[in-house]
């Protein structure tokens, strides 16, 4: 983990996506933070412990989706798979697919395997999910401020967590999308899907991957970004939201609480989703995990984590 000193930065962004402003002045404490998000190796070591069964590896309870066809009531997880061509991108279900027996050990479904990708991102976890690793290993999932202020790595009001440009000097510095989205990945920047953690350089913290390969989990329920009544005043150490309202308007006779995720994933292009930048956030259902969504830990003590001192 690295030792994040706190302070006070400009959350959110005017420029981009609706949901990201205004930007407002936030302050945090100092934290602690994983280098990296969670491993399939680290996220094993954990089922090993302990027997886990994430909820993708079980049958849904036909009392929490009332009217649910049958066949959709078994073990299964979200999985983005290509189009051959060009496809209506108001659809994303024309390259998002539900898929029976994907979970985290077979990301891409049945016949899939993490057994050559130990130190990629652990996918395919829920809310529940993380929450439980993060119990187990004696951690905290970040609020978004607290999120976002390390993703920036110390360069207030920067679009990304490296600078002004997208790709420096022609240099990719985060597992994104290259081409035309959904169909076309040129991987200019040599992978396809997730990448192994680190593959990308550090921002200013030491921190890898805060931008791109996978979304992050973080603790605070959606809502409309907060913003104080004076404008000379910042929020100190914001946890997001409210429960019942972090539902989707759009869907009343849904009742799935989402939390909010950070740092865009493998799938973003400028073509279609330029959320590879600190202030970008999206709303996740906490039932829904996703083979492009992961998670990072943090320690609010200013101790140093026994992680740490025993290696």
């Amino acid at each position: 983990m690295i030792w994040i000193p706190g302070g006070t930065f400009q959350m959110g962004s005017d420029g981009h996506y609706p949901e990201e402003a205004p930007v407002h002045t936030v302050s945090v404490d100092g934290f602690w933070i994983d280098r990296t998000t969670v491993t399939n190796r680290q996220f094993g070591r954990f089922v090993a412990k302990t027997g886990y069964v994430t909820e993708a590896e079980r049958s849904p309870d036909p009392a929490d989706y009332p009217g649910a066809r049958p066949e959709l009531l078994v073990p299964a997880s979200t999985v983005f798979v290509a189009p051959a061509h060009r496809v209506d991108m108001s659809n994303p279900y024309n390259w998002w697919t539900y898929v029976p027996g994907a979970d985290w050990r077979h990301p891409q479904g049945p016949g899939s395997s993490i057994k050559k990708r130990p130190d990629h991102p652990v996918v395919h976890v829920t809310w529940a999910d993380v929450q439980a690793y993060a119990r187990w290993a004696g951690k905290q999932l970040p609020s978004e401020a607290e999120w976002e202020f390390a993703a920036r790595g110390g360069l207030d009001g920067a679009p990304y967590a490296w600078g002004d440009t997208f790709n420096p000097d022609g240099r990719w510095m985060a597992n994104t999308w290259q081409g035309e989205f959904p169909y076309l990945n040129t991987m200019d920047d040599g992978h396809r899907g997730t990448a192994p953690v680190g593959s990308f350089p550090p921002n200013g913290y030491g921190l890898l991957d805060m931008i791109g390969n996978v979304w992050e989990w973080t603790d605070d329920w959606y809502q409309a970004h907060r913003v104080p009544s004076h404008a000379c005043c910042a929020v100190d150490n914001p946890r997001g939201g409210d429960r019942a309202a972090s539902h989707d308007p759009s869907t009343p006779g849904v009742s799935i609480a989402r939390k909010v995720m950070k740092g865009g994933s493998h799938l973003c292009s400028p073509n279609y989703c330029r959320r590879y930048r600190p202030a970008a956030r999206m709303p996740q259902p906490v039932d829904t995990a996703t083979s492009h969504l992961g998670f990072r830990c943090i320690v609010r003590s200013p101790d140093t984590p026994d992680v740490i001192r025993h290696g």
